[in-house]
């Protein structure tokens, strides 16, 4: 199976470049993954399309400010901080600026390892190497590049005073997608308003189109809302590169399934209720967890799964999604739901209905 089997034409000014103001009015292509017919509805539609007996699943996952901009610090800087403070006192004020002025680095936390050390993405790379030193906030916070991982990554070791929460909302900034070009006003409008668990480094983006009140309206329907946890990592900044796409690898991503919220799944689906899950990653997630016979099974653990065209669902049976990027991992997922051609079909409706595209973009309901 070839990645240019998923690609579409997708004129730039339909990248949505800011959330709307009210979440739930925008706009929701309903696919009939049989027969292909589409709808086009507003997302407040989407009750029209659930049923009592039916389960959603949403990804409680929270978004953190994990984009700081830091300087790298000099080897000079490095031995300065060995100085007593009496040594620091003698050095001079010119010496003092020469030494702690450096290269801007980026730094994109993917996955805590443990404690203080994380996986991170770094831009530049070149000017990263092991034992590193770089300065955020003017002293608040400092990184130190211990190694290199997997595919350039690098870990690095934080060290601070206070609590690394509190300083990182304080420096950091939302890890937008680099499609989106506008600085985003409000950091809350890049979470879903039922965001828990911090982790991620970027949004289950199908969940934004819900607010608080939509979602009691559903409950009072009889619809089952459980909730799932998946960290969203690197695998949603990494395109697909291979020409045969079974050879592209994803990389792997931490979930987490109450015992509570596994049942609640499990007895939907026993009592024939359909497991509707919000967003590609609350898919993959009960995917991941699920059994030979199709029920999902409590714990944590990391995922690597790659659904794409020819995959078997155990759990899933509609799904709540964007629209995705041509060629990705996301929209191979939904032609293995709703078959490629149905896809890309409503795709090329979407383009010429002026659909809104990707992260802060409208809504497709495949039932």
């Amino acid at each position: 199976m070839k990645r240019q089997d998923f690609y579409f034409e997708l004129p730039p000014e339909l990248i949505a470049q800011d959330p709307l103001e009210d979440r739930a009015s925008s706009r929701l292509l309903v696919l009939d993954k049989e027969t292909g017919a589409v709808a086009h509805k507003t997302f407040r539609d989407i009750k029209q399309y659930l049923r009592a007996g039916d389960c959603l699943v949403i990804n409680d996952t929270k978004v953190i400010p994990a984009r700081l901009i830091g300087t790298k610090l000099s080897e000079k800087k490095n031995t300065l901080d060995t100085l007593s403070s009496n040594e620091q006192t003698a050095v001079d004020a010119d010496k003092k600026e020469e030494v702690i002025s450096g290269a801007k680095i980026e730094l994109l936390l993917l996955k805590r390892r443990a404690g203080d050390v994380w996986e991170t993405l770094v831009k530049p790379g070149k000017k990263a190497r092991p034992g590193t030193k770089i300065e955020f906030g003017g002293g608040l916070l400092f990184a130190e590049v211990l190694d290199i991982v997997e595919e350039g990554n690098r870990l690095v070791k934080f060290s601070y005073h206070g609590i690394f929460e509190e300083i990182l909302d304080q420096l950091g900034m939302m890890p937008l997608p680099p499609y989106i070009t506008h600085t985003l006003q409000d950091k809350k409008r890049y979470q879903t308003v039922y965001a828990k668990y911090e982790g991620s480094a970027a949004a289950p983006t199908a969940g934004l189109h819900f607010t608080q009140e939509l979602l009691q309206e559903i409950e009072k329907m009889g619809v089952i809302v459980a909730h799932v946890t998946l960290h969203v990592g690197l695998g949603t900044f990494r395109p697909v590169k291979e020409d045969n796409i079974l050879d592209h690898h994803m990389h792997s991503e931490f979930y987490r399934i109450q015992e509570e919220e596994a049942e609640k799944i499990n007895s939907a689906k026993r009592a024939g209720g359909r497991i509707i899950c919000v967003g590609t990653t609350s898919c993959r997630t009960v995917e991941s967890a699920a059994d030979k016979d199709g029920f999902v099974q409590a714990g944590e653990k990391d995922t690597e799964i790659f659904i794409y065209p020819g995959y078997q669902f155990k759990v899933l049976d509609c799904l709540i999604t964007n629209f995705h990027l041509p060629e990705s991992t996301l929209l191979m997922l939904v032609s293995a739901l709703a078959g490629r051609e149905h896809v890309l079909e409503a795709y090329q409706q979407a383009v010429e209905e002026q659909y809104r595209f990707f992260s802060f973009g409208d809504a497709m309901f495949i039932v």
